[in-house]
């Protein structure tokens, strides 16, 4: 896409600072950061998001998101989160798929989201639902 901000850093026309790259990903350290570390990996054919992402891509980001985890944890990071972020509602900045793989350390004073507990009755409710629309 000549206007999506990823495929022009794929592409080359867009400096960033890649830490892996082979002829499906490419992957780049995230220029804001949550963590020291902070990987952003996407492929180098346009998709918007995980929907409509090709299955082969969607297999390799996560194959590169281990090895990528487990290159964070040999370096000092305590844990790693994954974390992508489908459509604008759900955070969504960039609409190229893309993955974040952050490391995390024991005192970065990051906490994780909010849970909700299910109203009685409602977690059946919504998994039958998912259950019908996997058809």
């Amino acid at each position: 896409m000549d206007d999506c901000l990823f495929c022009k850093i794929v592409s080359k026309e867009i400096p960033s600072t890649p830490v892996y790259e082979d002829e499906r990903l490419y992957a780049f350290l995230d220029i804001n950061p949550v963590n020291p570390g902070h990987v952003l990996i996407t492929p180098k054919r346009h998709s918007t998001n995980l929907m409509d992402a090709p299955e082969e891509d969607v297999g390799s980001i996560i194959k590169l998101a281990k090895k990528i985890a487990q290159a964070l944890t040999k370096g000092g990071a305590a844990g790693i989160n994954l974390e992508m972020n489908n459509g604008s509602v759900a955070g969504q900045v960039i609409p190229h798929t893309h993955l974040h793989v952050v490391p995390r350390t024991v005192d970065d004073g990051l906490k994780h989201w909010p849970g909700k507990e299910y109203a009685p009755g409602e977690a059946e409710t919504v998994a039958e639902r998912i259950r019908q629309d996997l058809g």
